[in-house]
């Protein structure tokens, strides 16, 4: 019913059973967003709830209903809500979930643009309950309908469109913003210097677009997509070695360290030693879909 949609088999993860499903975004909000997807999770009675930690990545917006998370990025944490909202980050996000269904909305830097009215600097490595939060509190009408049990998901992925159709508006700095997203992505520069040139702007320019829409300086924007090309790298190449998924921009695997450790707040070591449940299925099932770019801080679609 849906072009370019995509559903998976159930499929089971250390006992738990997690169905995801992902509905691309109609064309009139090319660049705007990640994906529209859909997650159940259903675990045995009485099972404790599934551990995970999700990496760096762009806004989101995520309604859950049944259970609700207790999430945490960096010094702010969530607990009950069922509408929780996400700015960009720079920082893992610890979540435990248990049994649940769950609506989820990426949104890529030209999104932030159409759709928040805030800087993206102001809502980096946040997490809040989105119904409380300036910045977010618009979507919240959208719980009614996305928690309704009695709605088909045709007719909560319909109130998503209808609900983002309603609330875009158009951005000055659109060309702007698509500049530097492809540059980043290309992920061929070393240096801020040089992103600016591509961009074909100043310095000055290119770090007020950065800050309003990515979140982030130009600088830690193109560290933390070299970073996520080699965690994404070694996440989807399982038995992989971090030294051959190291990007290769790193000087040297000291280096990748402790980019690791700021990015994620432990060693490669201690990462690699964690179950990934719900991350690594879900990273899997999206890349058996649609394919998957080297990093999770997607380009946007229609431009791969």
């Amino acid at each position: 019913m849906f072009d370019h949609s995509g559903v998976l088999a159930p499929k089971t993860v250390s006992g738990e059973r997690l169905r995801a499903e992902f509905r691309e975004p109609p064309a009139e909000f090319d660049g705007c967003f990640t994906t529209f997807y859909h997650l159940s999770l259903d675990l045995p009675e009485g099972a404790p709830p599934v551990i995970d930690y999700l990496q760096p990545e762009w806004a989101n917006i995520r309604f859950f209903c049944g259970g609700t998370p207790d999430a945490a990025i960096g010094t702010t944490a969530v607990s009950g809500a069922r509408f929780v909202a996400t700015g960009p980050s720079a920082l893992p996000c610890r979540f435990a979930l248990g049994r649940v269904r769950m609506w989820g909305v990426g949104f890529l830097p030209l999104g932030w643009a159409r759709f928040f009215a805030a800087s993206a600097s102001s809502c980096a490595n946040m997490i809040c309950d989105g119904a409380q939060h300036l910045a977010f509190r618009h979507f919240a009408p959208l719980a009614e309908t996305l928690c309704d049990p009695e709605a088909s998901l045709d007719d909560q992925y319909a109130a998503i469109v209808a609900m983002m159709k309603q609330a875009m508006r158009p951005s000055r700095d659109e060309q702007r913003i698509a500049r530097v997203h492809a540059a980043l992505v290309k992920g061929d520069l070393v240096s801020v210097h040089e992103l600016a040139d591509a961009c074909a702007m100043s310095i000055r320019t290119l770090e007020r677009v950065c800050m309003r829409y990515f979140g982030f300086s130009p600088k830690l924007l193109m560290r933390r997509q070299r970073f996520m090309r080699s965690l994404t790298t070694f996440m989807l190449q399982r038995g992989s070695r971090w030294t051959e998924a190291m990007d290769a921009h790193y000087h040297d695997q000291a280096q990748f360290t402790r980019e690791f450790r700021e990015f994620m707040t432990m060693n490669p070591s201690e990462y690699a030693a964690l179950e990934h449940p719900i991350l690594t299925s879900f990273m899997e099932a999206r890349a058996r879909i649609w394919g998957s770019p080297a990093q999770t801080l997607d380009p946007p679609r229609g431009t791969r």
